[in-house]
């Protein structure tokens, strides 16, 4: 059965973070499983983030929560093998609410990292609000 990847070794990075205001609403609070915290990013086109496994994984499914309001209408998820370079693994099309999100992802590859690509903002500005993030899969043998 398919469990979290991103663990205490896992390295993330995001576009940006509203006002550089990491304090508040810097990139943990994906992963820090408190409902009163988030991720903002700035204003801007395209919004990502990046994950960076200690050991190759394989992705079966996504888990994303957005602020209605400031959610994205189109995602890409693309995966990146050492000495390649990104490639694209899925799309998928979150709805604009508050509701935590669940998007399988069939046959992906080992991947050592991992980018989310957050196209198409609800927001006018661009911004995204996410208030948890979780990656579900297993460990690439």
């Amino acid at each position: 059965m398919a469990s979290s990847i991103i663990c205490s070794e896992t390295q993330s990075r995001v576009s940006s973070v509203i006002n550089r205001d990491v304090k508040q609403y810097g990139k943990k609070y994906m992963f820090d499983s408190n409902e009163e915290t988030c991720w903002n990013s700035d204003q801007g086109e395209f919004q990502w983030v990046t994950l960076e496994f200690p050991q190759s994984v394989r992705v079966s499914e996504l888990k994303v929560q957005f602020q209605g309001g400031f959610s994205s209408k189109t995602c890409r998820l693309e995966g990146y093998v050492k000495d390649g370079d990104f490639t694209v693994i899925s799309h998928f099309y979150p709805e604009d609410n508050n509701a935590l999100q669940s998007f399988p992802i069939q046959e992906a590859p080992a991947v050592d990292k991992l980018k989310i690509m957050f196209e198409n903002s609800a927001d006018f500005f661009g911004r995204i609000i996410v208030y948890s993030l979780d990656v579900l899969g297993e460990k690439a043998s």
